[in-house]
């Protein structure tokens, strides 16, 4: 795993010192993607230049080194990624004649483009890559990222001279780069608590969507072709669900795993230590036990735990660990240890973000990163197979109440806003009340549903579920909320049922802007290289979206098949728990030891004068959250990680 970066200058200037110069500034902000080797390639009469930073995992000798000449020297190539499959492209070449310096996979890509052309390339890669690649002979820039979005490219123009990389802050150190915040990027930001590609915090700059190729020339500066899909998920999705897997139970269960355990083993090669990630949860106990029955010695596994009721998953995983006889490494985390992480985040995350197990993320990251140089993640699992609870919530609760007339839903919600959520925590919880009617968190459950009971129609109660502020213009001065694949109809692919539209669209928003950005940074921000064998195999995800329905969710319970693989070496037992996210309490943090600091970002006179924020309604619902009266934490949250961001990128 690597970082790169670059720039296509076309301007006049072809001053050889200040390309190296700037490449260099450039190549030192994404120091932690590659602490190994670094490398760039100048050519100032064409006016372009790459820059690598490498983390050695595979070919550790020279001969991988970046950035990379094809054997014709036609093509250059800064390459971020793994092609899982190089092995056999490799064999599949040297049948047609070439041959190779290396082992590495960068320069079976290379070939393959020599041989294939870059499209019909990147459609035989099976992995996860994002690349820049420069044609010498047509004087042409191309930028590619793969299917599901797990490796990031941003890219955009500053004045004449065209930017791309890794992250945004390589760009950002490029001198011309203008730093403008588009307040329509950070309306999006609070309604999601990301920014939806292909928009980012800054005007005029873009993430490649996943995938796509971007080609450039040059000869028009300021000006940005269209990508263009390679990979379609929508084609991908909507053909899956119109030619079903039509085999048994047993068939899907032995399909699946033979699947699995393919792309685990194939995810399983380095030449660095390996290891994996577990929670205990079904996602990354399916990859361990499937990664420990394919190895002759005890696979090593890390885990976080924390003391705080709620949040600690930790002796789930070690119950798990022990029955599969892995080496296993857990941590337990104090509040302090968590907290001292926040200061970090605006820098790792570039842009603001604000998915509060950010935190737990990069420190399992940093924990595994002390014993091993690449582990293997369970993330993709719950959008592939049904596992989050809106997929059966959502439906039951259009069931419960779609069939009343508008103007009635609009009274029940009214009504069941007469209270506070405090106050239903207090009238739930009572002990004259059954058992069977008393739940957590009664009366944020009972606030959500307040929110969903004026919806007109099923999507747009998932709509509001996954919204964090729900009128962002009302927040932000001068917002106009772009339209994204979450808003856009022409965009939304069609299914037969709810829950298969709401997995497709987690599949293309949530899971490559939300869950793998926050993968990506908090492993390479600890010089971590994380796969993720459920989504960087795109066949699994293919075969996936032809299982029918029932074989995701079945008896209300999501992950159905994904389950019956798991049982074969894990007894169900041990697993049988309520969902659990990745979370920190930051609830009462704020209310305690990060009260100070949240006080001094969210200062009245401070809003006003960076203006971006309507102070008005932040300092509401900051003092309801003091008080009691409301749990805002995911709100303030997406605020504070905003004034965070600002603070150090002013």
């Amino acid at each position: 795993m690597c970082g790169i970066t670059g720039f296509l200058d076309t301007s006049e200037n072809t001053d050889q010192a200040s390309f190296q110069a700037t490449i260099a500034r450039m190549m030192g902000t994404i120091r932690h993607r590659g602490p190994d080797d670094e490398g760039e390639w100048l050519d100032p009469q064409s006016g372009v230049t790459l820059g690598f930073r490498r983390l050695s995992i595979l070919d550790l000798s020279p001969t991988g080194h970046q950035p990379m000449f094809s054997a014709d020297d036609r093509y250059v190539i800064v390459f971020n990624g793994e092609i899982y499959n190089f092995n056999q492209l490799r064999s599949e070449l040297a049948g047609l004649g070439h041959s190779f310096r290396g082992h590495s996979d960068t320069e079976i890509v290379l070939a393959s483009i020599c041989q294939w052309g870059i499209l019909e390339t990147v459609r035989r890669c099976n992995g996860m890559f994002a690349f820049a690649l420069w044609d010498r002979r047509e004087h042409r820039l191309t930028l590619v990222r793969d299917r599901l979005g797990i490796k990031p490219l941003y890219y955009g123009w500053a004045g004449s001279v065209f930017l791309f990389g890794s992250e945004l802050k390589a760009l950002k150190a490029h001198p011309a780069f203008p730093a403008e915040i588009d307040r329509g990027a950070l309306a999006l930001y609070l309604r999601y608590n990301y920014i939806p590609a292909p928009y980012t915090i800054y005007s005029g700059f873009r993430k490649l969507m996943p995938g796509t190729l971007l080609t450039l020339t040059g000869n028009k500066p300021g000006e940005l072709p269209e990508p263009e899909l390679y990979w379609s998920a929508r084609q991908m999705a909507e053909s899956g669900v119109a030619h079903p897997f039509e085999g048994s139970d047993q068939a899907a269960v032995g399909e699946l795993d033979s699947l699995l355990r393919e792309s685990i083993r194939d995810r399983m090669i380095a030449d660095v230590p390996l290891g994996a990630f577990l929670s205990g949860g079904i996602d990354s106990s399916t990859v361990v036990a499937l990664m420990q029955v394919q190895s002759r010695r005890p696979i090593q596994t890390f885990t976080i735990g924390f003391n705080e009721s709620g949040y600690d998953e930790a002796g789930y995983a070690r119950g798990i660990a022990r029955h599969l006889g892995t080496d296993h490494t857990e941590l337990y985390v104090t509040p302090q240890e968590a907290q001292a992480v926040i200061p970090h985040l605006p820098a790792l995350f570039d842009e603001p973000f604000s998915d509060s197990s950010q935190i737990p993320t990069f420190l399992i990251s940093e924990l595994a990163r002390r014993h091993v140089t690449v582990s293997l993640s369970g993330d993709g699992g719950d959008e592939l197979f049904g596992g989050y609870n809106r997929y059966t919530w959502v439906q039951k609760i259009w069931n419960a109440m779609g069939w009343l007339p508008a103007p009635l839903r609009s009274f029940g919600s009214a009504t069941l806003d007469r209270l506070p959520p405090a106050a239903w925590d207090g009238l739930l919880s009572n002990r004259l009340i059954p058992s069977r009617w008393r739940f957590s968190e009664p009366g944020e459950k009972i606030r959500k549903v307040s929110e969903i009971l004026s919806a007109g129609n099923p999507e747009a109660v998932y709509l509001d579920l996954i919204s964090h502020w729900k009128d962002p213009s009302a927040v932000v001065r001068g917002a106009l909320e772009p339209p994204t694949l979450l808003t856009c109809q022409d965009a939304r692919a069609r299914f037969p049922d709810l829950a298969s539209w709401m997995m497709y669209t987690d599949l293309v928003t949530y899971l490559p802007d939300d869950i793998l950005v926050k993968v990506d940074r908090a492993s390479m921000g600890n010089s971590l290289e994380a796969r993720v064998p459920y989504l960087d195999d795109h066949r699994v995800v293919e075969f996936a979206w032809r299982l029918p329905m029932k074989m995701k969710i079945r008896d209300g319970k999501g992950k159905w098949l994904l389950r019956q693989v798991l049982y074969q070496y894990v007894p169900e037992r041990m697993l049988e728990r309520p969902k659990q996210g990745f979370g920190v309490p930051i609830d009462a943090w704020l209310k305690g030891p990060l009260r100070a600091w949240a006080e001094a970002l969210l200062d009245k006179q401070r809003l006003k004068d960076e203006g971006f924020f309507y102070p008005e309604p932040i300092l509401q619902k900051w003092q309801e959250h003091l008080t009691g009266k409301h749990n805002w934490q995911y709100h303030l949250w997406d605020i504070l990680m905003f004034q965070a961001w600002l603070q150090v990128n002013k």
